[in-house]
């Protein structure tokens, strides 16, 4: 339960108590300040509570905004102001503060700090509100307080019955529950998404928080009907693949009603943006799956698990760049490009900011695309379809980011080159290498990884299994310690991680083509699928600020640099058939270590009350 303290003079007719209390919170009420203080102090530490002025005159989402969010530890709205256990002793600091020196100055010795750190005296001293109050000393003390974006709500403490009364007019005026409906859309979404699907699911979402449930349960019910879409799909029947389409879309449409009961009703939290993170990769690529089982046991017995492979692969190493390059850039210095000047100025045109958002292919359009070929077509035009559209969209985004990085100046932190180091995902053999390896030529890093891969594509390719795609693993990885050798700051050191991907997963994809046999391509489906889990999973750490994955977990699978070494070793010295079952037990073995170790660790993070994050991930 969440407590509300009332300040101030009642106000015959307000319906402000009533309103916390629908919004959750016990009410109470105080005389004067000291007794305010006293009534906070007796609240118990891992509750949230709130000031709120009596005289409060606004919407209620307007409250819900400022004194619900569970994302920050403070938050404030004009007359009210909250902490969640993270941010009470600050809060506590600050009353205190306020009412110690009441009897020495007007507004008490908070205030006069705030004078001297804010600067404006009028504003200052028209502060009667001990809320208001309350949020100047916080401001005061540094601490970090969370102001919504209240747009056409109204959050006022009128001074007389004049402006209350004008007050309660613009709250008449605005539909409350419109506003909410309408912000519970996220702000940049796809063409389809916006006009295809939000119109309706909004209303969805308003359904599904009326009935108390949750957007992890909204996101599990995604989750199980794109597995049955897969199944429809997976049984290789013109019925199956208009069923697997239409429910492809359906999940869709759920996977878009999550994030919008989350900002409906601000239930924020570390697990849920996890869950939806990690679900839609799954469902993805389970469909994916599906496809290719559907098309082996269609009528023509075709086998597309190469392009279900080679979507699947296009997909993450098109997702790593995104990552990667945010995480460079996420606080650079001087970050200005000619590049991104463009784009802004693009984005004053209305027409192309749609264009630029449907032609890289997000979620919307992808899924979109999948569902309507799926059902009208077959397996392999649509992984065509598929492959065509994303080599297009990563293409352009990728040039994109490499324009933008050669034009501009930016100094990149350690914070950054610390992310890339942990999504470059290097084993043991790496950190061996990168400790007895002599600087030698400074070689930049995207070089190094551009080299190694290429050599090892090349050689998976046109030789196979041999003594040259060995030795070219060999060079492979001595590559990829030396393009580690020294903090990746550089401008194009953002390309390392997705360099790494290409090089992993294409050679496993190679490999299993060229074996040539039942299964082998199957098992490196597994097996990059459980590989991109972990690579992913190591995204959502970073972007929670949990840090990497665990250094032992990274050795127990072998880095990326190791498992490429294996999967070559093994493909050298085994027969295609015993390929093929090796493959199988290390995709089994590392989806078992990555699966266990990340739910334990989002369990524990959740339990344990991590700062509820909202990501919204991908453009839908």
């Amino acid at each position: 339960m969440s407590t509300a303290i009332l300040t101030g003079s009642p106000v015959p007719g307000s319906s402000i108590e009533g309103d916390l209390r629908s919004l959750g919170f016990d009410v109470r009420t105080a005389s004067d300040a000291g007794d305010a203080e006293a009534l906070l102090a007796a609240v118990p530490g891992d509750q949230r509570v709130a000031v709120v002025d009596a005289r409060f005159v606004g919407h209620e989402h307007a409250l819900r905004l400022g004194l619900t969010d569970p994302r920050f530890p403070l938050g404030a709205i004009p007359g009210a102001v909250t902490a969640q256990p993270a941010g009470r002793q600050a809060l506590t600091r600050a009353m205190a503060r306020e009412n110690s020196a009441s009897a020495g100055t007007a507004h008490g010795g908070a205030l006069a700090s705030a004078r001297s750190s804010v600067g404006n005296l009028d504003s200052i001293d028209s502060l009667d509100s001990l809320a208001d109050r309350v949020v100047a000393a916080l401001d005061a003390d540094g601490a970090v307080v969370h102001r919504p974006e209240l747009g056409s709500l109204v959050a006022e403490v009128p001074a007389d019955p004049q402006a209350r009364n004008e007050a309660r007019q613009a709250v008449a005026a605005v539909d409350d529950e419109a506003v909410r409906l309408k912000s519970a859309v996220k702000a940049r979404d796809g063409f389809f998404t916006t006009y295809c699907i939000s119109p309706y699911s909004r209303y969805i979402a308003r359904w599904c928080a009326r009935r108390g449930l949750t957007p992890n349960q909204v996101t599990t019910a995604s989750l199980i009907t794109a597995l049955i879409a897969a199944a429809c799909a997976a049984t290789g029947t013109r019925g199956g693949f208009v069923a697997a389409g239409v429910l492809l879309i359906a999940s869709f449409v759920l996977d878009c009603t999550d994030g919008q009961l989350a900002r409906y009703s601000l239930q924020y939290s570390t697990l849920g943006a996890w869950l939806d993170a990690t679900f839609d990769r799954a469902k993805e690529y389970a469909y994916y799956a599906g496809l290719a089982l559907g098309a082996a046991r269609g009528g023509g017995g075709d086998d597309v698990w190469a392009l279900a492979l080679g979507a699947m692969v296009l997909q993450t190493c098109r997702h790593v760049v995104d990552f990667s390059f945010n995480e460079a850039n996420h606080d650079a210095t001087a970050n200005t490009s000619p590049t991104a000047a463009l784009s802004d100025k693009l984005d004053s045109v209305g027409w192309t900011v749609w264009v630029r958002r449907m032609i890289v292919l997000p979620i919307g359009e992808r899924w979109a695309m999948i569902a309507v070929l799926t059902a009208a077509t077959t397996p392999r035009i649509t992984f065509y379809a598929l492959l065509v559209g994303c080599a297009f969209a990563a293409t352009y985004t990728t040039a994109g980011r490499v324009l933008r990085s050669l034009t501009r100046k930016a100094r990149r932190t350690d914070r950054a080159a610390q992310a890339l180091a942990d999504l470059a995902d290097s084993g043991p053999l790496t950190e061996l290498l990168v400790r007895t390896l002599p600087a030698g030529i400074r070689i930049p890093a995207p070089l190094s990884a551009v080299v190694g891969v290429l050599l090892l594509v090349l050689a998976a390719s046109l030789d196979g299994p041999g003594f040259s795609l060995l030795l070219a693993a060999v060079l492979y990885v001595l590559l990829s310690a030396d393009a580690l050798l020294r903090p990746l700051k550089g401008a194009l050191d953002w390309l390392v991680p997705p360099l790494f991907r290409a090089g992993e997963y294409c050679t496993v994809l190679i490999l299993a083509a060229k074996a040539d046999v039942n299964g082998a391509l199957p098992a490196a489906f597994g097996l990059v699928a459980a590989v991109a889990y972990h690579h992913y999973d190591t995204v959502y750490r970073i972007r929670g600020n949990a840090g990497a994955p665990p250094a032992w977990l990274v050795r127990a699978i072998g880095g990326q640099d190791g498992r490429t070494l294996l999967v070559v070793v093994l493909a050298v010295l085994l027969t295609a058939s015993q390929f093929t079952v090796a493959l199988t037990v290390l995709a089994v073995v590392v989806a078992l270590v990555v699966l266990l170790e990340s739910i334990r660790f989002w369990v524990a993070a959740h339990r344990a009350g991590a700062p509820s994050v909202h990501d919204e991930g991908e453009p839908a």
